[in-house]
């Protein structure tokens, strides 16, 4: 009859300080590697927010120019029914005024988010 002794095996042969030592060194390691992860995910992120504020100011500039654009039509269109100061001078009250109104709605915004939030 055969008798089976038990395989001693590497894992059977590690004391315990060579256990921990391992575990030690591959916490260390998980832990190098998630923040190399997390500081790759920040740069993404950052350069995501850089390009994204890039496109939105050149989109702000275009949008002005086309402001600027379209009260320079508006003068000209009201040029030749009264005259080249009298547009300008109605094109640029009635920027004032709207600008005005503008003005006065995020005050009111303001306000009201003071309220809000006051304890």
């Amino acid at each position: 009859m055969l008798t089976q002794e038990p395989l001693q095996t590497e894992a059977q042969d590690e004391s315990v300080r060579d256990v921990f030592a391992r575990l030690y060194s591959d916490g260390r390691a998980y832990a190098e590697a998630e923040v190399e992860r997390q500081k790759l995910r920040a740069g993404i992120a950052g350069a995501g927010i850089r390009d994204a504020l890039i496109f939105a100011l050149v989109g702000i500039m275009l949008v002005f120019a086309a402001i600027v654009a379209g009260l320079v039509g508006v003068i000209l269109a009201l040029a030749p029914l009264v005259g080249p100061g009298w547009a300008t001078g109605a094109v640029f009250s009635g920027a004032l005024v709207i600008a005005l109104i503008l003005l006065l709605f995020a005050k009111g915004r303001i306000d009201r988010m003071r309220k809000a939030i006051k304890p």
